[in-house]
């Protein structure tokens, strides 16, 4: 089963969040609804994507962790897509790439935790991403002493927003990017496998 490509318009700020999902949990949708609310944002869109280049172990079938991201994300404005399956992209800046040219017009913004951050700078291309496209960082209270440390905050330092000018994140040149405290749900997809909670086929 494949998805429909999201419907959207030129002007309109969408956040995008990627990862595995395997499988996505509430900690997904509540990141998801602080994003919205924190960054501006007209809608969010979760980027399943096929694997992981950096994993050796491969995750669930994609169409069990779409399937089981619309049960855990029920909400009008989020969007559940595998347009990397469908564009043929591995790596984040490739996939914004296919994006920029699907939807012209469209202002994104990259979405990740405070934990993404802090080895940004082993992505392929990451350089690239920072300059073209405006980043949210959301992080559980605590962990911004961790995230001040990371590399590519110090090289794009000059390029933060605080927190308080967080709603004008994509409306702005790239480099942009902002940090934001939010309370985080403690689960994680990793603990979900752990303890069998999600079948593997």
């Amino acid at each position: 089963m494949r998805y429909h490509m999201p419907h959207t318009r030129a002007g309109r700020v969408v956040g995008l969040l990627g990862g595995s999902f395997d499988p996505a949990h509430e900690g997904h949708a509540h990141i998801s609804r602080e994003a919205l609310k924190r960054f501006g944002l007209d809608e969010l869109w979760w980027l399943v994507s096929p694997g992981n280049p950096l994993k050796q172990r491969g995750p669930a079938p994609l169409d069990e962790r779409m399937a089981r991201a619309r049960e855990v994300m029920d909400h009008p404005r989020v969007k559940i897509t595998d347009f990397e399956a469908r564009a043929g992209t591995r790596y984040t800046a490739e996939t914004l790439k296919a994006l920029m040219r699907a939807y012209p017009g469209v202002r994104f913004v990259w979405i990740m935790g405070a934990d993404n951050l802090h080895q940004f700078d082993q992505w392929q291309d990451w350089r690239w991403i920072m300059q073209h496209v405006p980043i949210g960082v959301l992080a559980r209270p605590g962990q911004r002493i961790a995230a001040r440390h990371a590399k590519a905050a110090d090289i794009y330092r000059f390029a933060r927003l605080r927190g308080r000018q967080a709603q004008a994140l994509a409306w702005g040149e790239a480099p942009r990017w902002c940090f934001v405290n939010v309370p985080m749900v403690d689960v994680s997809s990793t603990a979900i496998r752990a303890r069998g909670g999600w079948r593997h086929v």
